[in-house]
Order: C-alpha cells, then structure tokens, then sequence
C-alpha cells in the first residue's frame, strides 16, 4: 500500500471503533494523594496552594485539597484499566495498525474535566478510537483525523477524559515536506544579563497577579478580556528532568538499568545505540543535544504536553479557586527548544450560559516564544461563579455517564456526529 490512505484501510480502523484496550502502561501514580498532586504541579511551575497544600483546600468551596488539571486524567499518570485482558476475536481486531506506512503526526490534546480528583480516589480508565475522519487536505491527496480517547472514573461518578489527534497523510504525497530544513534554520539566541533579569521580573508579576481565593464573577468579566502572560522559561534541561519526576516517564515507560534490557527485550525498536554501543531509548532527544540534532532538530526540544500544562496553567491562575475549568485544547505547531522562553497569553472571546444555565466563558489561549512565534494555540472554557446565578455547578458528563465504559460510549456518538456536521 506504501503508505496510501484507501477506503479498505480506513474501513478496517473504523472497525476498532468503541473497542476498548489496556492501556500498555500502568499508572505513574496507583494512590494519588496530596503529595501527588503537589509533586505534579511543581513539576509544571505551579505552586498554587490548591494543588499544593493540604491545608488550603478545606478553606475553600471544595472542603479539601483536589489534584491540579494536569494530573486528572493525565496520560499515563492514572487510571487502573478495567480491560485487562482481550479475547482472540479482539486481538485479531486490534493488531496492526490498517494505515501502516501513512504518515502520523501528534497534532493535538484535547481534554474535560468534570469532577475534581481527590486523595487516595480509587481511579479506573478506560481507552479506545472514537473517530475517524476522511479530510482534504492542501498537501496530500488524503488526510484521516483519528482521535482516541482515555477516560477516567472514580466508583460512583466521571472524572475527566482526554483526547489525542493523530493526522494521517499519504506519506508518499508529503516525503520531503517536513521541517527538517526549516528546523536547522532556528537559532537560539544567548541571553544577556538584562534580559534574565527581564524575565525574572515577569514571573514575578504573573504570581502577584494569581486570582487564589478571591472569586472572578461571572458578571465581571467582559469580553475581549486579556489572560496574563505567565511566562515560562527560559526552558532548560533541568526543567525537563524536573517534568519526569512529576509526571512520568510516558506512554513508553522508561526504566533504568536492568529494567531497560528486560523493556528492550520487549520492544527492541524503541532503542538505538548511543556512541558507546550502548543501547539507549529515542526520548534521549529530550536531553541530549547530539541525539536531538541526529533527529534533525537544531536543539533538545520540549514534549507538547508541557505547554499543554502551561497553558492550564495560565487558566486556573486567572479564574480563580471558586472556578472550574471544564474544556482546554491546543495544537503543537512548533517545537519548543532548549533555551526558548513562552509567554503563555489569552483572551476572553464569549460569555455565556452554558447549556441556558451554567455561567461560562471561552478563551482564546496561546504561547508565544521570544521569536514572536505562536507555538500552540488552543481554547478553552472555564465555568465561573455568578452573583445572579449562583455558586459555581460542575458539568455533566457526555449523555449524564456515570461509568467509564457509558462514557465512551457516548464520546463515540459525539465523534459520529462531528464527522457528520458539513
């Protein structure tokens, strides 16, 4: 097929549809508490006192502490599957991947949340396609959008659930149209002291302006509003190192010594040896300079989930702890290097009720590097508390779910629906 994206091949990925698989880690964190929920914030930036100190949360509306966005659903971070096993019919269903040879990008996350995660939660999830979606495209004959889906319960209600965007192309129609080239032409400027300094000072304005405990009423925004800028680097190394420990080492896993030979037993093709001869892991371009340039990128480069992390970052400083932030989504345009710093920026683009009875407002959100380059916009929407309506209520799952498998069920019709919307 080399490659083509054909009615047969996607009529085989439709297939799989709806059907649920384990995921093929287990969670970073089996009984999240509140040490948890503190060592993923920090390792984000985010020291708000919600997610970080246990004290603090029983002096707000949420009457304990509750685990920052970025770990409420995170990918591979929670969640025992409820699938464990697949029987042979399945198996045969689900092996392989029906557009081998297409080319595959990540082009974005898309996540909800409706409930809070609190301490020692008793978290299940579930994963599986949802949607597949035959596009044009401007560069290649064909382009499929395939979106899969995790979603995450406690044992009597729904908690979040996370979207991925995969965009598949006919490799033969884009080879030789990637960012190699452009990539090498980027160049990172040294900093200057002044420049430290600048940045330094903007950090400490963007905590001065977290809203905390102090509620942002709905009736007090207007639109056209501005979010920030919560600035973010200059990223280092260590930065990414600190974003491990936090949250893990991914949907591969990781490990070290005698655990990687057993890991590289299992998946050879995920290694690749260093100048020694040593067999090392391809995230290796996340640390080493030499390995990111082999990979033909100029510098060590971020993972998109970081800034995804940024721009929820920039959300929950602005709302308010008497907020909820119920839908964030953004796309990963560009890389994030080694010594670029983001200025995470938004603004308010509608106010509203929600379904005739939740005050909302959506924002336009996005991370600007010292390039002036927009790396990755995205959206959201953020429930707010109403001094006409009320306190803050939580949405509702899609459909009114209350398990893990209804909810998917549900995100499956969505997703149908979508695909058929002109």
């Amino acid at each position: 097929m080399n490659g083509a994206v054909t009615d047969h091949a996607l009529a085989r990925l439709r297939a799989r549809i709806g059907v649920t698989q384990p995921h093929p880690q287990p969670p970073w964190y089996r009984d999240p508490g509140t040490d948890a929920f503190r060592h993923v914030a920090e390792a984000c930036g985010d020291d708000n006192p919600l997610w970080c100190e246990p004290t603090y949360g029983p002096t707000t509306r949420w009457g304990g502490p509750i685990a920052p966005p970025h770990l409420n659903g995170g990918d591979t971070m929670i969640g025992e599957n409820e699938v464990t096993h697949l029987d042979p019919d399945t198996k045969a269903l689900l092996k392989g991947d029906p557009l081998k040879g297409a080319h595959a990008y990540y082009a974005g996350s898309f996540r909800e949340w409706w409930a809070p995660l609190r301490p020692h939660t008793s978290v299940t999830r579930r994963n599986a396609l949802v949607g597949v979606h035959d596009k044009g495209s401007d560069f290649a004959d064909r382009t499929v959008h395939e979106w899969s889906a995790e979603v995450f319960g406690a044992p009597d209600h729904m908690l979040s659930a996370q979207f991925r965007l995969m965009i598949r192309t006919d490799r033969k129609i884009v080879e030789g149209k990637g960012d190699r080239g452009k990539n090498f032409g980027v160049e990172i400027e040294p900093y200057t002291e002044e420049q430290i300094e600048d940045i330094a000072a903007s950090v400490a304005e963007a905590a001065g302006r977290r809203r905390g405990s102090i509620p942002r009423y709905w009736e007090d925004v207007e639109e056209g509003d501005e979010l920030g800028p919560l600035v973010k680097g200059p990223l280092r190394v260590t930065d990414i190192v600190v974003w491990h420990s936090g949250v893990g080492m991914g949907l591969y896993g990781v490990k070290s010594l005698n655990l990687a030979h057993e890991q590289r037993a299992r998946i050879p093709g995920f290694f690749r040896p260093d100048d020694l001869n040593i067999p090392d892991v391809h995230q290796r371009v996340h640390w080493d300079p030499e390995w990111a340039r082999r990979a033909g990128s100029p510098a060590i480069y971020d993972y998109g989930r970081m800034r995804e992390t940024w721009l929820i970052h920039l959300c929950t400083d602005w709302m308010g702890d008497d907020a909820w932030l119920w839908k964030l989504d953004c796309e990963f345009r560009r890389f994030n290097y080694v010594g670029d710093t983001h200025w995470m920026r938004g603004r308010v683009t509608r106010r509203y009720l929600a379904g005739g009875e939740r005050p909302a407002v959506d924002l336009e959100i996005w991370g600007e590097n010292q390039r002036g380059e927009t790396t990755c916009p995205g959206h959201a929407t953020v429930l707010l508390p109403s001094k006409e309506h009320g306190p803050l209520r939580l949405p509702e799952p899609p459909g009114g779910a209350t398990t893990c498998a209804a909810t998917l069920d549900a995100l499956v019709h969505r997703f149908a629906e979508m695909e058929a919307t002109p």
